[in-house]
């Protein structure tokens, strides 16, 4: 299959899980794919087992760390020195923690990976997808959203942090930015859509400590493969049934309503407002 024949695409959070199992996707259908990652051995090996799996020798690495802002700044350089466009961007790299940390700028760092990642990453690289002509951006949310409120004056969760909460919180963020950026993308070919991609057995939270641990390894047999929970945003980044469709959150391939607060427009202007000052973006998509 080549329907991606002579595209770019990058895929975030690739070297394990649902992000892997997209790069060989896109990589099988012909893409020339990049993947990011922060562990160079492991991105190293994984892709050459996306090379070997998908057929393409065209899938090469990135360095880049989402939980700092200067190493998510040096990965957008690098990704502009490497291509002159990208046809594909999948902001899939995410984490879930047990315990509340702070990255190296001082924010949560669920908050600051799973959200801010998403955020600066599309801003550096906006003008790559605006230079292939048409272009997807694809963001990888999840159901844990359900239930959740953002409370903008405590984006850190300083004063009500938990595990899923958090987390939830931060996959919530992940809608509100798809929202607003669709609106802004709007009369431009480039779509912007999210998705949940199912509860999917990967490695994800098992680093962790203690009964949160124990939960993840009791559900493990019971949740799907990796290749099925990837099927949705593998469809949201190269599915022909998509083309134009913009500014909707997917399951099981197919669009449906994401919670009620998700659709709060005050709420999720201010949460962009409050990105752009935390990451330092001064025009959103100029790169810069």
């Amino acid at each position: 299959m080549t329907a991606l024949a002579g595209k770019i695409a990058l895929v975030t959070g690739a070297n394990v899980g649902i992000g892997k199992e997209t790069a060989k996707a896109l990589a099988a259908a012909g893409a020339r794919t990049l993947i990011a990652c922060r562990d160079a051995a492991k991105g190293a090996a994984a892709v050459e087992d996306i090379k070997r799996a998908s057929g393409n020798p065209e899938v090469e690495l990135v360095s880049a760390d989402f939980a700092s802002f200067a190493r998510t700044r040096a990965f957008g350089d690098e990704v502009r020195a490497r291509v002159d466009r990208l046809d594909v961007l999948v902001n899939n790299a995410g984490l879930m923690l047990t315990s509340r940390q702070l990255t190296v700028d001082g924010h949560e760092t669920m908050f600051q990976t799973n959200h801010l990642g998403y955020f600066l990453t599309t801003h550096l690289l906006l003008p790559l997808l605006r230079a292939a002509g048409r272009a997807r951006i694809v963001n990888v949310a999840s159901t844990a959203h359900r239930g959740q409120a953002l409370d903008l004056d405590d984006l850190d969760s300083a004063r009500r942090f938990s595990p899923l909460g958090t987390y939830g919180r931060s996959k919530l963020c992940n809608i509100y930015f798809t929202y607003e950026l669709a609106g802004r993308l709007k009369g431009e070919s480039i779509t912007a859509n999210c998705l949940h991609p199912g509860v999917v057995g990967t490695d994800f939270g098992q680093k962790e400590r203690g009964i949160f641990r124990a939960l993840v390894r009791l559900a493990h047999p019971f949740m799907m493969s990796p290749a099925a929970g990837a099927a949705t945003q593998v469809h949201l980044a190269m599915s022909p049934e998509v083309d134009g469709v913009t500014g909707q959150y997917f399951d099981k391939k197919r669009p449906v309503k994401s919670s009620r607060e998700s659709y709060d427009v005050a709420t999720r202007e201010r949460l962009w407002r409050e990105s752009e000052r935390l990451t330092g973006v001064a025009s959103f998509g100029d790169g810069a």
